[in-house]
This record gives C-alpha cells, sequence and structure tokens, in this order.
C-alpha cells in the first residue's frame, strides 16, 4: 500500500536512494542538489542504510569514485547541478565507456557564466551527447519514481548504461508537495540485487577496467555503446510497465496531454510542463485545439515515436531552456525536427528559448507561443523559426 507524504524534490530523490540502498554513494555540494547526499548522510548517520558513504573534495572526484565502486562490482550513485556536472565531465564518458550502471541526480541548475544558482537546462543538455540515458522529471513524484526506474534501467544485461535523472533546480527541488512512496520492500523488491557479471574483485575472472583502447578496437567499443543505447528504449517501457504493475503509475518514453485532435502543440520538458497543461486547458475551453507533448526520456531520443505523435499538428513550437547557440534553434527544438523529417513535411515547427537563468516562465508566456502557432497555422508559413519568450529584447 502506497505511503503518502509531504517531501521536497530533492528529499524524494533522497528517499528514493534510501529505500534502494545502494552500495555507494560518492557526492561533494553543490547548490541546488546539496540535499540530496545531506538527506542520504543523514539516513547513513542513522544505520537506515548499509551504504558506504565517500564525502569528497570535487564532483570529478565523485563521479570517479563511483566509477571505482561500479567497477569493483557496486551498485553507485551521486547527485549534482550545474557546474559540478561540468566538473565531472571527463568521468561522464568514462562512466558511459566503461558500462558503469551509476544513477546520477542532475539537479537542473544554469550552467556559469555569468554564475547563476538558477534553473534551466544547460547542464544536462550538454551532457546530452556523453552517452549516458536522461530521464526528465516534472515534479516530485516523477523524480522518485525515475529515479528507481533508472536502477533497473541502468542494470539490465542490454544496457549497462548510466542513467541521469533530471529535475529543476529550486522548482522541483525546494517545493514541497504531496507525495506517494512505495513500501522499501517492495522498492529494494522491484530493483533486485546487483549482480554484475564482470568486476574487478571477481578473482576466478580477471578483467581490465578502463584500458588504452587503440584503432584496432575503439570503434566497435563505442559502436556496442550505440547499440546499448538504442536497447534502452525497449528497456525503459519494459520496466515502466512492470513499474506500473507495482504502483498504478504509468510512464512512457514521453506524455501526451491533449493530443488525440490537436492542430497546435508544444514540445516540452520538466515542471513547464505544469503550467503548459494549464494553457492547454484554456485554450480547449476557447475551442482551440491545442497539446502538448512533454518528454520524459530524452536519452535514447524517441524519434520515431514522438514524430508519430506529433505528425497530426498544423503548427509546432518545441520550447527549450538551454540555448545550443548554433543560431538554428535549441537543443531538443534540433532532436524533434530531425525526427519529423520525412514524417510530416508540411508541419511548421518553430523554436522558442525560455527561462534561462531561472526567468519565471508564466502562462501568459506559454499562451503567447500558441497564439503565435494559430496565427502560423491559419496562414501556413513562419515568419521567425527562432524566438525567445520572456526576454527583454
Amino acid at each position: 500500500m502506497a505511503i503518502r507524504e509531504r517531501l521536497s524534490g530533492n528529499e524524494a530523490v533522497a528517499t528514493a536512494m534510501k529505500q534502494i540502498n545502494p552500495d555507494v554513494v560518492a557526492a561533494f555540494p553543490i547548490t541546488p542538489s546539496t540535499e540530496v547526499p545531506q538527506y542520504f548522510s543523514q539516513f547513513v548517520a542513522d544505520g537506515e542504510v548499509d551504504t558506504e558513504f565517500v564525502a569528497v573534495e570535487s564532483e570529478h572526484s565523485a563521479m570517479s569514485a563511483c566509477v571505482g565502486a561500479s567497477s569493483a562490482g557496486a551498485r553507485a550513485m551521486t547527485a549534482t547541478s550545474a557546474n559540478g556536472l561540468a566538473l565531472m565531465w571527463e568521468i561522464l564518458y568514462i562512466a558511459a565507456s566503461n558500462r558503469s550502471p551509476i544513477v546520477l541526480a542532475a539537479v537542473n541548475r544554469a550552467l556559469s557564466g555569468p554564475i547563476n544558482i538558477h534553473n534551466d537546462h544547460s547542464d544536462t543538455m550538454g551532457a546530452r551527447d556523453s552517452g549516458w540515458i536522461q530521464l526528465y522529471s516534472e515534479d516530485n513524484q516523477e523524480a522518485y519514481d525515475n529515479l528507481i526506474q533508472a536502477v533497473r534501467i541502468a542494470e539490465h544485461k542490454d544496457v549497462l548504461l548510466p542513467v541521469m535523472v533530471c529535475l529543476d533546480g529550486f522548482i522541483v527541488s525546494h517545493s514541497v508537495e504531496n507525495i506517494e512512496l512505495q513500501e522499501t520492500e517492495k522498492v529494494r523488491k522491484f530493483v533486485g540485487l546487483y549482480e554484475p557479471d564482470e568486476y574487478l574483485l571477481n578473482a576466478k575472472h580477471p578483467v581490465a577496467m578502463g584500458p588504452l583502447d587503440l584503432p584496432p578496437h575503439y570503434f566497435e567499443h563505442k559502436r556496442q555503446q550505440a547499440e546499448a543505447m538504442r536497447n534502452a528504449k525497449k528497456v525503459i517501457l519494459q520496466v515502466a510497465e512492470e513499474y506500473e504493475k507495482l504502483t498504478g503509475k504509468k510512464y512512457g518514453l514521453f506524455e501526451e496531454y491533449r493530443m488525440e485532435d490537436a492542430e497546435v502543440g508544444i514540445v516540452i520538458l520538466n515542471s513547464s510542463a505544469g503550467t503548459a497543461k494549464e494553457v492547454v486547458d484554456k485554450l480547449r475551453n476557447e475551442g482551440i485545439k491545442a497539446g502538448l507533448v512533454k518528454i520524459r526520456v530524452f536519452r535514447p531520443f524517441p524519434a520515431q515515436e514522438i514524430a508519430k505523435a506529433l505528425s497530426g499538428l498544423k503548427a509546432l513550437a518545441v520550447m527549450d531552456k538551454a540555448d545550443s547557440f548554433s543560431a538554428a534553434g535549441g537543443p531538443v527544438f534540433a532532436e524533434v525536427r530531425s525526427a519529423l523529417y520525412g514524417v510530416n513535411q508540411n508541419l511548421d515547427v518553430i523554436s522558442y528559448i525560455y527561462g534561462l537563468g531561472g526567468r519565471d516562465v508564466t502562462m501568459n508566456d506559454i499562451e503567447t507561443v500558441y497564439r503565435n502557432l494559430i496565427d502560423i497555422a491559419k496562414a501556413g508559413k513562419v515568419s521567425e523559426t527562432y524566438n525567445y519568450v520572456g526576454v527583454r529584447e
């Protein structure tokens, strides 16, 4: 039976970690993720988990310790934000290429500079091609549920890739909401024991971890890594199906909101989806056929599935809380537009950058985007593909 509780996003993530009871957690504090290892270290001190908590001197060391622990056969986890994730950069790639199933709670924050501690997605979007699976969370409940599922996804024999569970800094991390927790025994049964086939402490089967990989083998290993990411899509859905049986909560690669007959729609990530849903409802009450797709799984990117979900629209906006500085739209926009190529050539797609550095996104801002889409659908043409909303021009 689910346990009703009131927790912040950081507390929800730390609670999920407690229920999972990982072997090793290595962490270094950085706003707004600091509370995750802070809460968890208290669970360690109180004897509620068997975890070895490693307090390191930097985020680079935190991820290095997780890679070492994972290589030794341990279930390893950590948390970070923004510049902390950037300091991990070298080791993010090593974790993925070593096929280390580490789980990272990435509490989204603007990546300096200028120095800013508030929310946008520049940190994890910058790491989108590091080889990590990326799950995005609209609210505290989804962050909790994603973290539990992430363990099963990462450790699946057809995957063996690290997973970052992304949640919006302060907006989700520090906001207290009602949440349903699963009983600890059920969570531990769901994630099971981590039993790797190959690890450094297995004296009966010696292996090398992180070796020099020269041209005769490097390419093949990268190809295997890419295939594991392809496999992850199916595994994510299998794990979600099992999680639904346990909890009654249904998760997919993305959520479709009022898309059944939509003519104009947006694609968006994380907490802003909640605001956008309110706008969709308002427009529906006015007789406007508006819809929304909230991406949950950004890596692997569900290209075919999302193209199908959007194929009935007349005009689409993709909203990015990070700028790629490509002069051609945001990172999510580039992925979505590429997915639509050859599927719906007549669909007008535009990019909107919003919310950088924690700038509030209001219902009025999102309604402005929809009103623009309505005009585009009527006119059948786009005046500007690359747009901003909520910025003083």
